[in-house]
């Protein structure tokens, strides 16, 4: 084999993902789905996946989308986003009763109701931190697998329940503004770079979702501190919805129908109850704060947040808000996982 047809061979996944991604996005979008180029390419990809064909995005390229929605995000910061702090203390305070009530309820449910074993219903139940969870469970604690598939269902259905409610439910959802300006080859190069540089600090700092999270930081900083006021070219942010689809739906390449099938009904009913919970809690917040009831709970909703960050672009809704109640959520369950490892580990000696 020629080393053209071999290097073809190694990136033809890829290349086939995103295509599939692209074709996706373009039929939702031409549909009149709110987020079409997102939810379409993720539903896309997915189907594929489970169809047997080879879908993958390469951890470079990976961290590339990383970096393309933390600019983006960043971009879409609102001028006055920081004088809605005073807010925050409520929604926040959701968040934590929010994540008992998710972590308790639905690791109860997969434990009495599907018969999973307590670690695996309960490391199934964590609302996020999939690398964490998944690194614990590859440590002995439950059934990796089935936790992860039961994981990727909740971040699927989630990225898909933010669109089709906005079309079908009286919730407020607004178009983005309409720029008139837009960030120049060497801007974009610029930001990039120090998106990047501050992303790998976050890294270092060990700060959950480091490359996303220091890459808002960063353009955040630029942009309220005067660096650019353009937005972000339209064609990028399409593609960077192509590759947030892409990565969504390839985390379903290489699980079989069977353990597909096995692990279904519980992740889809945990979802459900995820969801219930995140809507009721959003609606109690949405009585007490002036605030776009989806804005809400996009910010109290466990998705990754790179996909939910990409949702509150895409529906025009204030990214600081959904990023930080997302940053405050990785810190609680980075606690919370470790104490509820320890019970877990208590209960089964006991047994």
């Amino acid at each position: 084999m020629s080393t053209g047809s071999s290097f073809l061979a190694q990136i033809y996944p890829t290349l086939l993902t995103l295509a599939v991604s692209a074709a996706g996005g373009a039929v939702a979008t031409a549909l009149g789905m709110p987020a079409g180029w997102l939810m379409g390419g993720a539903l896309a990809v997915t189907a594929a996946a489970m169809a047997g064909l080879p879908m993958a995005i390469p951890n470079r390229l990976r961290d590339v989308v990383f970096v393309l929605v933390g600019m983006m995000m960043g971009a879409s910061v609102a001028p006055d986003s920081l004088s809605l702090i005073a807010s925050w203390p409520v929604s926040l305070a959701a968040l934590a009763v929010e994540l008992v009530l998710i972590i308790s309820l639905t690791g109860w449910m997969l434990s009495a109701v599907f018969k999973l074993d307590t670690g695996t219903a309960y490391m199934s139940s964590f609302p996020g931190h999939l690398s964490f969870v998944m690194g614990i469970a590859s440590a002995g604690v439950g059934e990796p697998r089935q936790i992860a598939i039961i994981q990727v269902i909740r971040i699927l259905m989630l990225t898909i329940v933010v669109p089709i409610g906005a079309m079908f439910l009286p919730i407020d959802h607004f178009t983005p503004p309409v720029a008139s300006e837009f960030l120049n080859v060497w801007q974009l190069l610029g930001l990039a770079a120090g998106c990047i540089a501050v992303g790998l600090v976050f890294i270092w700092l060990k700060v959950p979702a480091g490359l996303v999270l220091g890459s808002m930081a960063a353009a955040t900083a630029a942009k309220l501190g005067g660096l650019y006021t353009e937005a972000m070219p339209g064609p990028l942010v399409i593609a960077a919805f192509i590759l947030v689809g892409a990565q969504i739906g390839s985390r379903f390449a290489g699980i079989t129908r069977q353990e597909f099938v096995n692990a279904a009904k519980g992740g889809v009913v945990a979802t459900a109850m995820t969801v219930g919970i995140v809507t009721v809690m959003a609606w109690i917040v949405s009585l007490i704060v002036d605030m776009p009831y989806g804005q809400i709970w996009l910010g109290l909703s466990p998705g990754a947040l790179e996909g939910m960050g990409a949702l509150g672009i895409a529906l025009g809704y204030d990214t600081a808000f959904i990023a930080a109640h997302h940053v405050i959520r990785l810190l609680m369950l980075s606690f919370a996982i470790p104490a509820v490892v320890i019970l877990i580990r208590r209960r089964e000696k006991a047994a």
